[in-house]
């Protein structure tokens, strides 16, 4: 079967070439064409020259007078004016091809979120339009505004474009979501019950959790990783009724991959609708930051079983521990990592790992 292309001619002409080759043919001249109807000679000469625009009323004249619809005359200029944008538009996207360097293309077209061509313009166009802006200006005002607050800002600021593209993603997926307006009263509840999801397999906890948080007007969403900007999660506001919460499998444990949906899950019950939190990991450089922490510390394991933890020195007694208050073994390892009960190296076989599929 033969290849199919596209015919995308490389010049412009303007209608007034139609209209120049329609005079002669009919043994008529400018002159005569604006005593016929009523323009004056230079507006014709200016629309014969592609420099005037051949007007709706215009074109009325012209099928009156040269006998050819009014129709064929607007589509003409139609087509031209947008041949003429369309140019105009590849200038300055070529402009920009340099720009997407600082975007993981590759990774976009990967994960079909953009369709690869050969042409850097038109890939230019693509990026922009994945992005939701019309030109890179817009881009870095919308995408680099300091509205964000990072966890570990100097890995945005190292790849701003990458960042931007893990946060469109989450944002292009939880378009996809219905959510109920949001509830803070309901989420917090719902909280109790993902808490329980931490002992369920991975398969189970990744079809039920978007479910659950919907109900309470919570986009989850789960997006992979982007390449040199590793984020472990973020939250935003997408309305006044519904937050996106996303989260990566950065660290492919479950302790860290709980404490991070549950430190989220803080920004969203504690923190303003205008603010963007952004997190790499496990710092705390800010207030608003220690306060997602220990959110998430107290409603995986709750402050009256804090005083058991520095005696629980053997993998029976954690697994007996977490079992008893219903969540997974591996979040009672890292937590107490983390307050240096035990050794790094220790228990990590009780972490459950999770992969992509």
């Amino acid at each position: 079967m033969a290849e199919k292309h596209s015919f995308n001619p490389d010049y412009l002409a303007p209608p007034g070439d139609t209209l120049k080759e329609t005079l002669e043919e009919r043994g008529l001249s400018q002159a005569d064409l604006s005593l016929r109807t009523g323009l004056a000679e230079k507006t014709i000469s200016q629309i014969v020259n592609g420099i005037a625009p051949i007007s709706y009323e215009t074109a009325e004249k012209l099928e009156l007078v040269t006998g050819v619809p009014a129709g064929f005359w607007n589509r003409r200029e139609l087509r031209y004016r947008e041949g003429i944008a369309r140019r105009d538009e590849v200038q300055k996207l070529s402009a920009d091809v340099a720009w997407l360097k600082t975007i993981p293309v590759k990774e976009l077209v990967q994960r079909e979120y953009i369709e690869q061509s050969a042409d850097k313009t038109e890939m230019v166009r693509r990026v922009l339009q994945f992005f939701g802006v019309s030109n890179v200006a817009a881009w870095h005002d919308t995408w680099e505004a300091p509205a964000a607050q990072y966890r570990g800002k100097a890995a945005q600021q190292r790849q701003p474009g990458f960042v931007a593209a893990w946060l469109r993603m989450g944002e292009i997926e939880a378009a996809k979501i219905a959510c109920q307006p949001f509830n803070a009263r309901k989420f917090r509840q719902i909280l109790t019950d993902v808490r329980s999801l931490t002992t369920a397999p991975a398969t189970d906890w990744a079809q039920r959790l978007p479910a659950m948080c919907a109900e309470a007007g919570v986009c989850f969403v789960l997006t992979r990783e982007a390449p040199r900007a590793s984020l472990s999660g973020a939250t935003r506001w997408l309305t006044k009724d519904k937050v996106l919460l996303q989260i990566s499998l950065k660290y492919k444990t479950d302790d860290q991959f709980w404490f991070t949906f549950f430190h989220e899950a803080g920004h969203a019950l504690l923190h303003g609708k205008r603010q963007v939190f952004v997190d790499y990991g496990m710092q705390d450089d800010t207030k608003e930051e220690r306060e997602a922490n220990q959110f998430a510390t107290d409603l995986l394991i709750p402050p009256e079983y804090k005083h058991l933890l520095p005696d629980l020195k053997r993998k029976v007694q954690i697994k007996n521990f977490a079992e008893s208050i219903g969540i997974s073994p591996g979040i009672v390892v890292g937590r107490l990592q983390r307050e240096k009960f035990l050794k790094p190296s220790f228990c990590n076989d009780l972490k459950k790992k999770y992969e992509w599929a």
